[in-house]
């Protein structure tokens, strides 16, 4: 069984046929699926889809694109969802986006922390966006010791992941894994330990090969699964089991 650790399943892009693709999952082995909040409308709908589908569990928070958002008022709404509904299990999507510098530098880390401090008080993991900030990501989670989770669509070095790992963090990888030029990704889902490796989807978006360009959704998960057993020479019914149940662990789920 697989356990899609970054699922957008409450994007407008599921919007015609999200309970129908929902339902069908388990029959595609997939056992979990984690759905992040990127803003405080999408944690409200995250919240209401995982009261639907047994397998599904949410985290709420800002997305930097959302940063702007993030206030005293929203924090306050993150933390009454959380304590109300045991199947939110993190605090996500947070962190940090350089890439288009839409939202001011100093907004996005004062949001990112701000969430950090969150999961500290709730004692939660958090889902990580960082895209070419890791230098300051890398700060700001030296912040806060005490709090955990995982980086998603992992875009860093060896070392970068290493000194995570010593930390408790864990590692996701996307379909990534599957494209012709992820020597990056590669060399770094060969080199850290399997037990801080999660698979995800990041679905709609980053579709593996062969289906690329395409609408993602979790039933794609198996071909992460197939490439990082090929990466690691293990079985690909290994893979699955192990990265289950890593995802299990870091969520906190029984």
């Amino acid at each position: 069984m697989l356990f899609d650790t970054h699922a957008h399943m409450d994007d407008r892009a599921f919007d015609a046929d999200r309970a129908q693709l929902l339902s069908s999952l388990p029959q595609q082995d997939l056992a979990l699926v984690m759905n992040p909040g990127c803003s405080l409308a999408s944690s409200r709908n995250v919240d209401a889809l995982t009261r639907q589908y047994d397998f599904l569990y949410g985290a709420v928070g800002s997305h930097p694109d959302a940063c702007d958002e993030v206030n005293e008022e929203v924090l306050d709404i993150y933390r009454r969802l959380c304590r109300e509904n045991s199947k939110l299990k993190a605090i996500g999507e947070i962190g940090l986006d350089y890439h288009y510098e839409d939202i001011p530098r100093d907004i996005q880390q004062r949001a990112f922390r701000l969430q950090m401090a969150l999961a500290r008080e709730l004692d939660l993991p958090v889902i990580v966006h960082d895209r070419d900030a890791h230098g300051d990501a890398m700060v700001i989670v030296a912040e806060f010791p005490e709090v955990t989770g995982v980086f998603h669509c992992y875009s860093g070095s060896v070392e970068m992941a290493q000194w995570l790992i010593d930390r408790g963090w864990y590692i996701g990888f996307t379909g990534v894994l599957t494209f012709k030029n992820a020597r990056k990704a590669i060399e770094v889902a060969e080199a850290i330990p399997l037990e801080r490796i999660v698979l995800e989807t990041d679905c709609p978006y980053m579709a593996p090969e062969p289906f690329r360009g395409k609408r993602n959704d979790p039933g794609k998960l198996y071909r992460m699964a197939e490439r990082l057993a090929q990466i690691r020479g293990r079985d690909v019914e290994e893979i699955r089991d192990i990265t289950l149940e890593n995802g299990k662990r870091l969520y906190r789920i029984p």
